[in-house]
Order: C-alpha cells, then structure tokens, then sequence
C-alpha cells in the first residue's frame, strides 16, 4: 500500500512539472506575439537622395546590351593524371563551346555543344581507344583477371567481434 502511495505522489509531482513547463512555453509565446508591432514593420526601402542604392526612379539606367564573352581553361597535371578543360563563346543568342577529361582508361571524353532558344544540345564523343594495363595502378577498380566488368581484386571478409 505504502508503494502505490509513493507511486501517486510521484506521478502528482511529474504532472505538476509538466504543467510548469506548459505554462513556461505559453507564456513565452504570448511574450514573442505581443512584441509583434499591430501596424507590421514599415521599413523604407533603400533609394533616395544620395542614398548608395538607387531605386531606379529618375536615376540613369544601364542600357542593355547583347551577351558577349569567350572563356577558355585547361589543366594538365601530369603526376596526378589530370587532364581536363573548357571553352565557351558567346555572341548575343548564340552559344556554343567544349569541354573535355580524359579518363583513366587512356580514353578522352570530349562534350562539343551549342546552346539555342530550344535549349541545350551536345555531341558526346571518346577520343582513342580504352586501355587496361596489367598491374599496378588500374584506375576505377579494374581486376586485371580478363574481365571488363571491373570486379574487386581482393575480397574481404566479415569483420571480428
């Protein structure tokens, strides 16, 4: 009997811990909507006389022009293998560039593409023919044992407990 005592004094007192916090959340909710300004908040926006930010209104505008631009990069970083670059040029609506990697198997992706009002349109094309040398560094885990479906060279077991 002493138990079920103790057991429903405890469970009181959890109750009434709760009903603190409740109280706590409610109160500090009703703090955070009454600090909420009734009229909303009127900030101006930035412009005016001598303001850095010109709205537009009486101010000189920037005519526009046709998009005109060439870029071109490359990297070749012969001890890590990487070999990889891309150009564009652009002239009003008309867009068209390249970009290319070579690829661990010896071959080169080259990507030609121009780029319309129907959207984007690319060539995909492989440059050389694929190589898989025996031994040594295989590049995207190729086995060497005469397969082209790159199974693993080593097998692993479970781990111990």
């Amino acid at each position: 009997m002493r138990s079920y005592v103790q057991l429903s004094v405890l469970i009181i007192l959890s109750i009434r811990a709760k009903m603190k916090q409740v109280s706590a959340v409610f109160a500090l909710l009703v703090a955070v909507a009454s600090a909420i300004p009734q009229e909303g908040y009127n900030y101006q926006a930035p412009g005016g006389q001598g303001s850095q930010f010109p709205t537009g209104a009486g101010q000189a505008q920037y005519p526009s022009v046709p998009a005109q631009y060439a870029f071109q990069w490359d990297v070749n970083h012969a001890p890590s293998g990487n070999f990889y670059g891309h150009k564009e040029q652009r002239e009003d609506a008309n867009t068209q560039g390249s970009y290319y990697v070579q690829l661990p198997d010896g071959r080169r992706l080259l990507v030609e593409y121009y780029v319309d009002a129907a959207g984007y349109h690319p060539t995909v094309t492989f440059e050389g023919e694929a190589q898989y040398p025996s031994g040594g560094n295989r590049g995207y885990g190729q086995s060497g044992q005469g397969t082209s479906q790159g199974s693993p060279s080593q097998l692993y077991s479970a781990p111990s407990k």
